[in-house]
């Protein structure tokens, strides 16, 4: 029934009559709501009232941690992730355990490293024997889903029956396409609505969001959506306005590398090996801008809705990317360029003192415990990580003292299979052939350039880090920081 003819229905019946009383009532809900349904000031009571806090966690692919505004890159031009930077917080240093994809994104799911986990490589399958953060909170109440690149071995896409929404893809082996890229949604195939795939899972996200919100006050739930970007996969492929934004800009590349090294070294299986080196780069930093401005359409719609305060927002990284550095590409090698992930935390109700910066050392593997703890859900003991919340609340709360990184060799990838510990101010790494031991003094070297192994200062050092990295393998204990 129309606007005019519901007036016309209340001039003539009057004011006592129920069901035209009713009709104007969902007509003015249906005028003052957003694009999803949902008022405002609705939206705003719903977000106030919910106990538990909403998560939004946002993950993207081989982005390197320094290549935004806020870290000062050259050019780049990432306003949203800028944003999230001055309403929360950095953290410097995060790292993954395992530098590939696959296991990194298994460790993230699961609060546990790969050979816990079993995702030892981008060929191991998935086994779901693991439960996932996701799991737990949808057991705890939250409404929850997965959307976007999955990218972890196995026959199609995991049985995930907890999940509300599961909107992912196996196409191109798992690793989709930036444009018209068919989806899967709760097992069902579905084209995609948006051509570009950033815009279209973006949609999803908040959809699920709005969605959320219009139910009943019995029927909605606090929720926790796990948005996965193919960004910034190679080839990279950025939408028209953006597409050629950097064609003019200079790229300055690592010391001793070329406008052909992306054709050299194994490099073609990065999937760069078309055009020049400078090129590649100059698209790989348009993909990245593409995806942040559709970081910013969520976060202006989450907002709106009057979901800020009660929504811990988390921008990470599944690992970093070599661009020539060490005469390398790609994201498999020990080096920081690989294993340190770009991370952003906005939550008001939590962070005391947002625009800083936090130092302490958090992993992939920290992710789940402190989303369960978070949301008041007893963190499993099976969980390697440790939840960083205390973290958020207080700048000086302490952080983990040293980690150990892992690597298992995989066809095509040429690289050997490596154990490391990483501390606050060394890093040492044992290979399992064809290259010596690495030990760097992170301090006085971070760009890695001076391997102390085999030196009289290394060698002072080297028995403690040794102990350090077999305690770290066999599981034992605690570790100690170095005293130095």
């Amino acid at each position: 029934m129309g606007a005019n003819r519901l007036q016309g229905e209340w001039r003539r019946r009057g004011p006592s009559d129920p069901w035209v009383l009713l009709g104007l009532i969902l007509l003015f809900v249906a005028v003052a709501c957003g694009p999803g349904g949902v008022t405002r000031a609705a939206a705003a009571q719903i977000g106030e009232g919910q106990e538990k806090p909403n998560i939004l966690f946002i993950l993207s692919d081989n982005f390197r941690w320094d290549c935004t505004g806020y870290m000062n890159h050259p050019f780049i031009k990432t306003p949203a992730m800028d944003k999230l930077a001055k309403e929360g917080l950095v953290f410097e240093n995060t790292f993954n355990t395992t530098s590939l994809c696959s296991p990194s994104r298994a460790s993230i799911l699961t609060g546990t490293y790969a050979h816990t986990h079993g995702v030892l490589n981008n060929h191991t399958p998935w086994t779901g024997q693991k439960p996932t953060f996701l799991e737990y909170l949808s057991n705890a109440g939250y409404a929850t889903a997965f959307i976007g690149k999955w990218h972890m071995p196995g026959k199609g896409l995991p049985e995930m029956p907890y999940l509300d929404l599961f909107v992912s893809y196996t196409y191109r082996e798992g690793q989709g396409s930036y444009f018209n890229c068919p989806l899967i949604v709760n097992g069902k195939p579905e084209p995609s609505e948006k051509p570009y795939i950033t815009e279209e899972v973006t949609r999803r996200a908040i959809g699920f969001i709005e969605e959320n919100l219009s139910k009943r006050d019995e029927e909605r739930r606090p929720f926790c959506i796990y948005l996965s970007h193919r960004t910034a996969h190679p080839p990279f492929h950025a939408p028209e306005g953006i597409a050629g934004m950097y064609a003019q800009e200079k790229v300055l590349m690592a010391k001793g590398v070329d406008s052909w090294f992306s054709r050299t070294n194994g490099n073609v299986f990065q999937g760069i090996m078309m055009s020049s080196y400078e090129n590649q780069y100059r698209k790989y930093c348009e993909v990245i801008t593409a995806m942040d401005r559709d970081i910013q359409v969520l976060m202006d719609r989450l907002d709106e809705l009057g979901l800020r305060d009660n929504t811990i927002v988390v921008y990470a990284g599944d690992n970093g990317m070599m661009w020539g550095e060490h005469r390398r590409h790609g994201i498999k090698y020990p080096n920081e360029e690989c294993i340190r992930l770009a991370m952003i935390v906005r939550s008001p109700r939590l962070i005391p003192d947002p625009g800083k910066r936090r130092s302490q050392m958090v992993l992939n593997v920290d992710f789940a415990p402190t989303f369960l703890d978070a949301a008041g859900v007893n963190v499993p003991e099976e969980m390697e990580g440790q939840s960083f919340l205390s973290i958020l609340e207080d700048r000086e709360a302490a952080g983990r003292k040293a980690w150990l990184l892992e690597y298992w060799k995989y066809f095509p990838e040429n690289f050997p299979s490596y154990f490391g510990v990483r501390t606050e101010t060394h890093k040492y790494i044992e290979y399992e052939k064809t290259l010596d031991p690495e030990l760097f003094d992170l301090r006085t070297d971070p760009g890695e350039q001076n391997n102390l192994y085999g030196t009289p200062e290394g060698g002072k050092i080297l028995p403690e880090l040794k102990g350090m990295l077999q305690a770290l393998k066999s599981g034992r204990g605690r570790i100690r920081p170095l005293n130095r």
